[in-house]
């Protein structure tokens, strides 16, 4: 009896763990939320809203998530003004090691899909106005949220 109970104890105690989120997940959710404040107080102060920028599109594969962040960092840094505090502090937390060293991760890219996955070249996504530029950065940041709650 006391075998049993002891079972079903470990058990409920397993379920419990597997239940709470992950500190790194949690240290994610926070960094991709402030990338969202960031980008909101970028968007709000733009004024080159007609800027072309080469623009991952809206649906992403998972496997090429990683790769679509990474062409939005570049484009900021070179089109935008990266030294103005605003664009400077979202630029970095774009290029941060806890947004770029979970992405991956976070949106289950496995190994032997990632191998296979064919992501475009950043030059040769489509260029987008920098409005449009922002929403997808945006889409890609909420995918991102969504699928660590």
């Amino acid at each position: 009896m006391k075998l049993v109970v002891f079972c079903l104890f470990a058990v409920w105690c397993g379920s419990l763990v597997g239940a709470s989120p992950r500190p790194n997940d949690r240290t994610l959710q926070r960094k991709l939320t402030e990338v969202l404040r960031q980008l909101n107080s970028v968007r709000r102060s733009l004024q080159h809203g007609e800027k072309m920028l080469s623009t991952p599109p809206l649906s992403v594969e998972d496997c090429c998530c990683l790769s679509a962040l990474q062409c939005f960092q570049e484009n900021l840094h070179v089109q935008f003004n990266v030294t103005e505090r605003t664009q400077g502090k979202l630029y970095k937390s774009l290029k941060s090691p806890i947004t770029c060293g979970r992405a991956e991760v976070n949106f289950s890219c496995v190994l032997h899909v990632s191998l296979q996955a064919t992501c475009q070249d950043c030059d040769s996504h489509p260029k987008e106005n920098a409005r449009e530029f922002f929403n997808r950065l945006e889409s890609l940041i909420q995918k991102g949220i969504t699928r660590l709650s």
